[in-house]
């Protein structure tokens, strides 16, 4: 049941994303954003990496630094180390979104969903335009069978992100 609770509440994270505001409101964030709706092909590109270089900074650098070595430890699959050391940083900067999202996407990983969820709802409290936690949500709706909810997310994702070929390949395949 709580799966469920996970699923009802992140959904209505995303259905009231625009009405709601980032924890760290940044305005050259919110910038990046608006170019990221109105740019197209590899402007789009460069601007999601500015997206993501924001996301992963934080006013104190330890915590960046924590998380940038969680994230080589993901990548090089090292998965109890990134699982310890994002844990860690998450206690000290428990409003850091993206330490959120980068344990999320580990639970993704490993298929340890209802961690996952939990960390997506929390990902997306901080960043409601927070596109890969949607993403990564309604890959785990999909993989429950819950097709018109997964399509409700990815179609948010796309709104925050009109680039995005993975939810857009995932929308054509329901038409």
């Amino acid at each position: 049941m709580a799966a469920l609770t996970n699923q009802v509440d992140i959904l209505g994270l995303i259905a009231a994303r625009r009405a709601r505001r980032p924890a760290r409101p940044l305005a050259f964030l919110d910038e990046l954003f608006r170019r990221l709706a109105r740019c197209s092909g590899a402007e789009a590109g460069a601007t999601e990496d500015l997206i993501w270089n924001v996301w992963m900074d934080h006013p104190h650098s330890a915590a960046a630094r924590a998380l940038d070595r969680a994230t080589g430890d993901i990548a090089a699959q090292r998965y109890d180390i990134a699982e310890t050391r994002l844990t860690l940083l998450l206690r000290q900067a428990p409003d850091f979104a993206e330490a959120w999202h980068k344990r999320a996407a580990l639970y993704y990983l490993l298929g340890r969903d209802e961690e996952c969820l939990r960390d997506i709802a929390r990902t997306l409290e901080l960043e409601p335009r927070h596109f890969a936690a949607m993403l990564h949500f309604a890959e785990i709706l999909l993989t429950g069978g819950a097709s018109d909810e997964a399509r409700f997310a990815f179609h948010a994702a796309l709104t925050v992100h009109p680039h995005l070929r993975r939810a857009r390949e995932a929308l054509s395949d329901k038409d």
